[in-house]
């Protein structure tokens, strides 16, 4: 007896949620309106506003044109604390939330949105430091066991700045096949640990912060107002960004996403025709045009009331904003 046919493999699409459909539109597309109101932009760092570890120039006039602008930015990154604090200070940004929202370092007196440059950083943390030593040391054991157990693992170049979390490197110095990467991945969930991958390193963290809650920490803190996710435009490029994707209304993938795609479970709803620092440079003229566009409509003409028509009542006063507390 002849053996059956074998069954169509399923599509890949099949596999993914229904949102993937009319996702990664092209940034072209992006309605001016849907920018327009934004109150601010977050951002991912490498191979997003960076192309090998170094800020793009395209990336750099950006966040200063939006600074410019009254436009806060944001960046959120798997990066250490070490290797973030001079950028902090360097580049016009309102925070930079590193090791994947566990500390957020800020200029002190930056309340301006980050328009200004330099001064004294001031750094945050999630936990307190009780908590912090005695996650290190759950930490470092865990790297100690992905070094014994995945062949060709090693951690990152970064590692001495990081404070809450490990990091071992796929595609910055080193590179890893995918089944290590995946046995990376299943050695620190078995320490307990959070893990995510980004562009190039795979990162493993104690606790349930993330991306997304650093996000809404550091707007009601750097900036002292509530956040939400509704005002503000997420930027990214790989999958450890994929809680971004899901989360904010309004997200954008650098052209190098590419890449990513098939790995992704969420995906942005845009994307942009440039990659890494270019790409963000693209969002970036894309919002500030967009602003443009909705500042030079013209007024509506208001109608000439009629003796017989009662005149308007004045306007009621602006509501006082809630004051905005920290998350916890």
């Amino acid at each position: 007896m002849p053996s059956p046919e074998p069954a169509p493999a399923a599509k890949p699409e099949a596999h993914w949620p229904p949102d993937r459909a009319g996702r990664l539109r092209p940034l072209a597309e992006l309605p001016p309106h849907r920018l327009a109101g934004l109150r601010g932009v977050l951002t991912d760092i490498d191979d997003t506003l960076t192309r090998d570890g170094a800020i793009e120039p395209a990336a750099l006039a950006a966040l200063q044109r939006l600074a410019l602008a009254g436009v806060p930015v944001i960046a959120i990154t798997g990066r250490p604390a070490g290797w973030s604090e001079p950028f902090a200070l360097a580049w016009p940004l309102a925070a930079i939330v590193a090791e994947n929202g566990a500390v957020m370092l800020r200029r002190r007196g930056g309340e301006d949105g980050g328009a200004a440059t330099g001064g004294d950083l001031q750094r945050d943390f999630v936990d307190d430091e009780p908590t912090r030593a005695a996650n290190y040391r759950r930490l470092q054991a865990c790297a100690q066991a992905v070094l014994a157990e995945v062949p060709g693992a090693t951690l990152a170049q970064d590692s001495a700045g990081r404070l809450t979390d490990i990091a071992v490197d796929h595609s910055e110095f080193q590179h890893l096949p995918a089944a290590a990467i995946a046995a990376v991945v299943a050695v620190m969930q078995r320490h307990g640990l959070t893990a995510t991958v980004s562009s190039i390193h795979i990162n493993g963290w104690i606790g349930s912060h993330g991306k997304p809650s650093g996000a809404r920490w550091a707007v009601v803190q750097a900036l002292g107002r509530p956040f939400v996710a509704a005002e503000w435009l997420y930027v990214g490029d790989s999958t450890n960004d994929q809680a971004m994707f899901e989360g904010m209304p309004l997200s954008v993938g650098v052209a190098n996403i590419a890449r990513f795609v098939p790995q992704l479970r969420w995906l942005p709803g845009w994307v942009t025709p440039g990659e890494r620092g270019v790409g963000f440079a693209e969002v970036a003229e894309a919002l500030l045009a967009a602003r443009a566009g909705a500042a030079a409509q013209p007024a509506m003409p208001s109608a000439t009331p009629s003796a017989a028509a009662p005149a308007a009542a004045p306007a009621a006063p602006p509501a006082t904003p809630p004051a905005a507390s920290r998350p916890t």
